[in-house]
């Protein structure tokens, strides 16, 4: 599978050609049906990583090909809960998984996330995203998963900021929400 992606070139990096070959190998295999189809999902699409390496893949490449597996796999556990539990089952699996959004949307802007020793995301940016996520939920305004991909979040420090890590994976939820919608 080599050269899938195309490949860096001088002294930039990109991802690593062999991880990334060996990853989208097993999901395939794992989509497909094989062996390893029940230790794959669209969270371990969502978080896989590959080191950097000279001459390695064009990283926005291999994340806009994540981006379409991670929505394959959530389409096809979609259609296969759907086959034996039905789209009203379905319908609720999903709202219950987006009700556990509602509890930082409800919080006061300021503190709908711990706040950083150090650098995070600025409060401000993070607070105006997640009120368009709310209006989404609340209104049905226009948002889609590629919209929460595309994100993002001036740095700031301390009180100013939020945690990285807790944000990003309230936004990794709500991809996966809005990937189950979409």
């Amino acid at each position: 599978m080599s050269e899938v992606f195309p490949l860096t070139r001088g002294f930039k990096k990109g991802y690593n050609p062999a991880e990334v070959d060996d990853f989208f190998a097993r999901a395939r295999a794992a989509y497909e049906g094989g062996i390893a189809a029940e230790k794959f999902s669209s969270p371990q699409v969502r978080n896989a990583s590959f080191g950097l390496v000279r001459a390695g893949y064009e990283t926005g490449l291999v994340d806009a090909a994540l981006d379409r597996l991670e929505a394959a796999f959530v389409k096809r556990d979609r259609a296969d809960h759907m086959a034996v539990n039905g789209q009203q089952a379905w319908l609720e699996r999903v709202a219950n998984r987006a009700t556990t959004l509602y509890p930082r949307m409800t919080r006061p802007e300021g503190e709908r996330f711990a706040h950083p020793k150090g650098l995070g995301y600025r409060v401000e940016d993070v607070d105006a995203f997640i009120e368009e996520l709310a209006e989404y939920f609340d209104y049905g305004n226009d948002l889609v998963a590629d919209d929460i991909r595309a994100v993002t979040f001036r740095a700031a420090r301390n009180e100013k900021a939020y945690e990285e890590g807790v944000v990003d994976a309230y936004l990794a939820r709500a991809i996966e929400i809005l990937l189950a919608v979409e």
